[in-house]
Order: structure tokens, then sequence, then C-alpha cells
């Protein structure tokens, strides 16, 4: 699920990026300010939720709330102004103008989640975990509690690696190679009873990868890690 995040200042945007990150498996799109989130919406982007800094140069938070309410594809997108708090009298103004919401720097986690809430109960509804049993896991493998979470958590690790590598692999056109490391994580699913996973990355063979694909993909595989790990801890080996 897709969260734009327009911010022209570098550093609260990516504070904000890592407070969403936190909250769920969200796949976060940036824009460097109202322009450019213009542009990446006119292109095609449909994120599900966009965060925006009201004040920016070239469109504000404000000019570009208005232009996505006119807009027949978004216009109902919801959109939460990113404010200081002696910005009132544009908050009122925003208001009429139909924002959904509003949070206020400093940034704070709640009220990040709460306006992801919705989006997080979806989520959570709509997710099938597939995969072996844990213990079925520890008897195939022949390891104890302790060394499976360890194997979880590097994989974990390489998912969060390949999601950095992986896109820039295709953006120079080694698509050979990023299929090559896509294998090798599915692999690692099937070693892990990560059935889910291994299913979810099959989905991209023979086929053109993309950027966004790829990362759909391991999004989902390193939610389903999550998952297994904590079956994991609240399980009791036999």
């Amino acid at each position: 699920m897709k969260v734009l995040v327009v911010d022209d200042d570098v550093v609260s945007r990516m504070v904000l990026m890592h407070l969403i990150d936190s909250c769920g498996p969200f796949d976060i799109v940036e824009a460097e300010d109202g322009e450019d989130a213009w542009q990446q919406l006119q292109q095609g982007l449909r994120p599900a939720i966009c965060f925006c800094d009201l004040r920016m140069p070239r469109l504000s938070g404000l000019e570009l709330l208005q232009r996505v309410r006119e807009h027949a594809d978004i216009g109902a997108l919801p959109f939460v102004l990113v404010t200081s708090a002696n910005d009132r009298d544009t908050v009122d103004v925003a208001t009429q103008s139909g924002v959904t919401g509003y949070i206020v720097k400093p940034f704070q986690a709640d009220q990040v989640r709460e306006h992801l809430s919705t989006f997080l109960e979806k989520n959570q509804s709509a997710y099938r975990h597939r995969a072996e049993a844990p213990a079925q896991t520890l008897s195939r493998l022949g390891i104890n509690q302790e060394r499976l979470l360890v194997y979880l958590n590097g994989f974990a690790s390489q998912l969060n690696v390949a999601g950095d590598d992986l896109p820039l692999l295709l953006q120079q056109g080694q698509q050979d190679e990023a299929r090559v490391r896509l294998e090798r994580l599915q692999a690692g699913c099937v070693t892990l009873g990560l059935d889910g996973g291994a299913a979810r990355l099959q989905t991209l063979a023979g086929v053109a990868l993309s950027p966004p694909a790829v990362q759909a993909a391991l999004t989902e595989v390193v939610r389903a890690v999550s998952y297994q790990s904590d079956l994991v801890l609240q399980s009791t080996p036999e």
C-alpha cells in the first residue's frame, strides 16, 4: 500500500518516512515538493494516502490539495497536511478545501499512526499468513528455537539489503542479476518454511521486473518473516 510523503525539507521528510515505516509495511513514495508530487500523480501514481507539508516552493501543500480535489481520478485521496502550530488561518482554508486531517511538527508517532490506523486494520484483516508450523521447521532443520530466530532475523536483513540493491540493478538494466538475487531469496523462503513468501516471489518469475513490483513483493516477504518470528516466539518446541 503506497503512502506519498511530500516535503521540501529532506530532514523532515526522512523523519516522517521513518515514523510511517515504523507503523507497518507501507510502500513509501517521496516527493521533494508539491510540484514533484503533482507530476508523479499525473503520471499515474495512486497512493492510498498523502502526507504533505503546507509551506513549500513551486507548489504549496494547500495548492496541491486543491488540485487533487479537482482531479476526477484522485479527488477522494486522503490528504493529511503537515503544519506548524501557527498555521491556524491556513488550516481553516484547507478545511474548506477538503483536507482529511493534520499532523503538527515536531512529529509524534501517535499522530501518524492515527491517520494510518484504517489502512493497518485493512491490511491485518486481508493478510493470510502461509507458512510451515514453527515446530515442523525446527524438526526439519534439526535446530532449536533460538537458532531459527537467528535465521529469520538474518533473512530479514537480507531482504532489507535487497530492497535497496534490486531497484538500482533494475535501473541499470541488470534484469538477469536481479532475477538471480530473487531466486536466492525464494530459496531462503523455502528453507525457512515461508510458503507464502516463496509463492509471492514466484509471481515475479518469467515477467519483466520493475522496481515497484519487486519492492511490493519484498515488502510482503518481510511481513511474512516478521509474522513467522512472532509465531516462533509464541510457540513451545516439542
